[in-house]
């Protein structure tokens, strides 16, 4: 004689809804969990993208695109499939950062000249001094006051942020010039390898302030505002020296070629 109530549906069936509702509620709570614990990486990542583009303007919209990026990138998150979600959600929360900024104008029609003049400067300068100047001596050489000298620098970041990032039309993007990681060819391998080679002298080569912020920005992946709370200096000097240092970084590598 069968132990179920009659019309009641068999106890194994009852046991396979539970762990199915169980299983939801967990995915749901394990998405909430991740979502909160990383909430601290949209805005980490969203202010490292400002420091490049420039515009604090867009910080709570870029905000509010990364955050739904990370929410999406909960939701599709595979233990299976992908090694740690840190990893996972730092790429999807950028990637809805970027497309974020796609179709925002963030140049000037003067920039590519004045960029240019800039440069041609500080190549003049070291030709003939055999050195790279400072930021007075290369304003002075391309008879700008030094804070346009800083705004070139600045445009310069960004020109170069959005280059790579493929967000600018009038050239191709970096990204796409450089040889894939993964390629089995040896040649774009060498070339990637000559390319870290040259990068390293050049940043040994910076000054020692340049060099730091560099540094503290790309190696130890902090924030301009947490280099100023380490230097003990201001956030707006640091996107200074850092627009700087990139900017000699460009020169070096160009000269090098």
């Amino acid at each position: 004689m069968s132990t179920e109530a009659d019309g009641a549906p068999p106890t194994q069936v009852l046991r396979a809804k539970a762990a199915e509702v169980y299983t939801t509620q967990s995915r749901e709570t394990r998405e909430q969990e991740r979502v909160l614990a990383h909430l601290p990486l949209v805005r980490h990542i969203v202010q490292k993208i400002v420091g490049h583009v420039g515009r604090r303007a867009d910080l709570d919209d870029l905000i509010s695109a990364g955050t739904l990026g990370l929410v999406k990138a909960a939701r599709a998150f595979d233990p299976g499939k992908h090694a740690e979600f840190s990893t996972y959600a730092y790429i999807r929360i950028r990637g809805a950062v970027i497309d974020e900024l796609r179709g925002r104008s963030f140049t000037t029609p003067d920039t590519n000249r004045n960029i240019r003049e800039v440069r041609k400067a500080h190549q003049t300068f070291q030709a003939v001094n055999g050195r790279p100047p400072t930021d007075d001596e290369l304003a002075a050489q391309a008879g700008i006051p030094i804070e346009k000298l800083y705004r070139t620098f600045e445009d310069s970041r960004r020109r170069h942020f959005l280059s790579f990032n493929g967000l600018s039309d009038d050239q191709p993007s970096l990204g796409a010039l450089l040889p894939a990681d993964e390629s089995t060819s040896p040649e774009p391998t060498a070339e990637r390898h000559e390319l870290v080679s040259r990068m390293a002298r050049a940043i040994q080569e910076l000054s020692e302030r340049d060099r730091t912020v560099i540094l503290l920005y790309y190696d130890k992946d902090l924030t301009m505002k947490e280099i100023a709370e380490t230097l003990g200096i201001t956030e707006s000097r640091v996107s200074q020296v850092h627009a700087a240092a990139l900017f000699r970084l460009g020169v070096k590598l160009r000269s090098a070629k």
